[in-house]
């Protein structure tokens, strides 16, 4: 028996195989495919997908093998890799020199061996598709160059492979990177929503303290200090919503009468008489998380009230529903949003009009978490707008599917 000897690029060889963080990894069907056309197509006991590591042959895929893997002295594989651009085909392994005293020769294990070197983008053999029998054997032209065709195909997998693992990774990075962004958000927003509260608390008595001494502009200087904290404090328990409708969305779903969670939102606007809101008329029970409707709810009724420049708001609100979905429409009379805003009105931080009713410049974020939540109910959002005239959002919540 001939030991094999190593490939001149040994090192580089072996640092692009462990790049492929494929060894000591779970069979997958793909891989298995391959080996047993690659049998049925050679008609062979065997087949593998063998990958040459440092001291021993890897097996990703065995047909018909029960070994996962073999001392890299004994492998056939590791004398294939030193020819990479030839197969290796050895018909009777008995009356070669190289594998007639090779254990597996010896207990009539591998009589018959053709090997086909699986070579990566950068030119490094590192390893083979072989089929294997156990009496002498020939392939024809076209088994060898089906089992050619089946050996790119998997290197196509072993790349496919990394570029996934690779995707893995850098979502695992983002996702951590999030959630730490998330926690700042979170920390900062609850840091600051004290100071604010202090500010406005803090204007409004110097305000009455010094009510007897303040002109007119002094008095303007005081209510812009509160408007302005008042604005913050909005923003803040807008990014709040915003990073915690993650946990929003797990809420389990339950049981309640549609019109009755209008009616908490209703009241949580305080809404004023030049304001109609107008509920379905079949108050109908929906099955689903209340609480992220009620959130999706009061973005987009808030949002009708503040950006319209109608004497009376009018707001509609409709429903309907099949065997897979419930379906809300929010309509109003507003402002409306021009034509080159409706494609981006839903990302983090964009705003589709200047000012809102009273004068302020809103933030960008209630429509986005809106968008967020009802994703991850499964279901979708569009709005439709006419400037001047009305808005119309439409979306969908998946139901609850019983098992």
């Amino acid at each position: 028996m001939i030991i094999p000897g190593l490939p001149i690029n040994e090192d580089f060889r072996i640092e692009a195989l462990h790049s492929l963080d494929i060894l000591d990894t779970e069979p997958e069907n793909e891989f298995d495919e391959i080996t047993t056309l690659a049998a049925y197509l050679c008609d062979t006991e065997i087949a593998l997908i063998s990958l040459v590591d440092s001291d021993r042959e890897w097996f990703k895929s065995a047909h018909n093998f029960s070994t996962k893997e073999i001392h890299r002295d004994h492998s056939f594989c590791a004398h294939s890799i030193l020819q990479p651009e030839t197969p290796l085909i050895i018909t009777d392994a008995r009356k070669d020199s190289r594998f007639k005293d090779n254990p597996y020769t010896l207990d009539g294990t591998i009589i018959f061996y053709a090997g086909v070197p699986l070579i990566d983008k950068n030119g490094f053999a590192l390893g083979t598709l072989c089929v294997i029998d156990s009496k002498p054997k020939e392939l024809t032209n076209k088994q060898l160059e089906a089992l050619k065709s089946l050996a790119h195909q998997v290197v196509i997998l072993f790349e496919l492979n990394k570029k996934n693992k690779d995707l893995e990774k850098i979502e695992n990075k983002l996702r951590k990177r999030n959630e730490s962004l998330k926690d700042f958000a979170r920390v900062i927003s609850h840091d600051l929503k004290m100071p604010l509260a202090n500010v406005i608390t803090t204007s409004d008595l110097l305000k009455l303290k010094l009510a007897n001494d303040l002109d007119q502009e002094t008095s303007e200087y005081f209510e812009y200090i509160k408007q302005s904290s008042f604005t913050m404090s909005d923003y803040i328990n807008d990014v709040l919503d915003h990073y915690e409708s993650d946990s929003l969305a797990q809420h389990k779903p339950e049981l309640f009468k549609l019109n009755h969670l209008l009616k908490e939102i209703a009241e949580l606007l305080s809404i004023k008489p030049d304001c109609t809101i107008n509920f379905p008329e079949s108050n109908p029970t929906l099955e689903c998380n209340k609480s992220a409707l009620k959130q999706i709810f009061f973005n987009l009724i808030g949002n009708s009230i503040k950006y319209n420049d109608k004497d009376h708001i009018l707001i509609d609100i409709k429903h309907c529903e099949d065997k897979m979905f419930y379906y809300f429409k929010v309509v109003d009379n507003g402002m409306g949003i021009p034509n080159d805003k409706i494609n981006t009105i839903f990302d983090l931080f964009t705003t589709a009009n200047g000012t809102d009713r009273s004068g302020n410049k809103g933030n960008g974020i209630g429509l986005s978490t809106v968008k967020k939540l009802v994703e991850s109910l499964g279901g979708r959002i569009k709005v439709q707008s006419t400037l001047g005239v009305q808005t119309i959002f439409d979306f969908s919540i998946k139901k609850k599917i019983e098992s």
